[in-house]
């Protein structure tokens, strides 16, 4: 976190991880290296201590280092003291991997950056599902962006493989997953009875029409209105492609040729997709995102 905003953070307040959503007292997240650094500091502060209450206790001039004492059995008791200055070692070093992705939270506006994909962030707890689903298709446009720089002798024996052809496909499947999460959970936060709406509809928000509808029968504006007729088309063109990838190894099937009726291609014909297609996709997926989530705004 940055160090400004958590220096004015209140210390009765809990913190988040912003991987795994656990929240506890903000000691619980120190790391082992800054751990290390603390305690050798707060050994040295002791031994610091230690030494000035001895001087205090024997005196600081030589005339004083020496007393001696005899018990009531008459045993001769002496103790020493020689005060010597106290040169602690420079404390470890934090050898810890930078931070170069900074994010300011929308809520509390708290700066805090991150290593990779996560979901909470350190003061306010979950994030808003449209927060999350924006990094997720922003993540995906990062994967293309990351394949187009590779070299072209990589990339020629990436794509000969069939790596590229793979990860295109996946980019499908992850942004019917962003829309699943993010219709989800903005019907469940809108409808008072979206349990019982929801109830025997199985995987619902993975199919449009039926999301649509869902919304449509609780109050709610029609997408297949608010989203413009060819970016519908071409979503359901790629929804029905991922399905298709999914469940039948990317073969036409009589239920993709039902949903994408002005189709060339054939029952058994497998379906070719290219890194545009899944560039499209993401922009259109994107538009159908802002759209839910504006559903139910007032």
């Amino acid at each position: 976190m940055d160090g400004d905003d958590y220096e004015a953070l209140p210390d009765e307040l809990e913190l988040w991880c912003v991987y795994c959503g656990h929240h506890d007292d903000h000691s619980e997240f120190m790391t082992q290296q800054q751990l290390d650094r603390a305690m050798r500091a707060a050994g040295d502060i002791g031994v610091q201590i230690l030494g000035q209450a001895l001087d205090e206790a024997f005196g600081r001039s030589a005339m004083r280092s020496s007393r001696s004492s005899r018990s009531g059995f008459g045993i001769g008791i002496e103790i020493t003291y020689r005060s010597e200055p106290f040169y602690p070692e420079p404390l470890p070093g934090i050898d810890e991997e930078s931070l170069i992705r900074i994010r300011s939270c929308g809520s509390c506006s708290l700066r805090y950056a991150v290593f990779g994909e996560h979901r909470f962030c350190p003061v306010c707890g979950q994030l808003p599902a449209m927060v999350v689903a924006l990094d997720a298709l922003a993540a995906e446009t990062a994967r293309l962006d990351g394949l187009a720089q590779l070299s072209a002798d990589v990339a020629a024996g990436l794509r000969e493989r069939g790596v590229f052809t793979r990860i295109w496909v996946d980019t499908l499947e992850n942004l019917v997953g962003v829309v699943e999460s993010l219709g989800s959970a903005v019907f469940r936060g809108a409808v008072a009875d979206a349990g019982v709406r929801l109830n025997g509809k199985g995987n619902v928000f993975q199919r449009l029409d039926h999301t649509a509808q869902l919304f449509v029968d609780a109050g709610f504006a029609d997408l297949r209105s608010v989203v413009d007729n060819a970016r519908w088309r071409r979503l359901i063109k790629f929804w029905a492609a991922r399905h298709v990838f999914t469940h039948n190894d990317g073969l036409v099937d009589a239920r993709y040729l039902t949903k994408v009726p002005t189709s060339t291609m054939r029952i058994g014909q497998r379906l070719t997709i290219s890194e545009q297609d899944c560039r499209q996709a993401i922009a259109d997926t994107e538009v159908l995102c802002r759209a839910i989530a504006d559903l139910t705004r007032p």
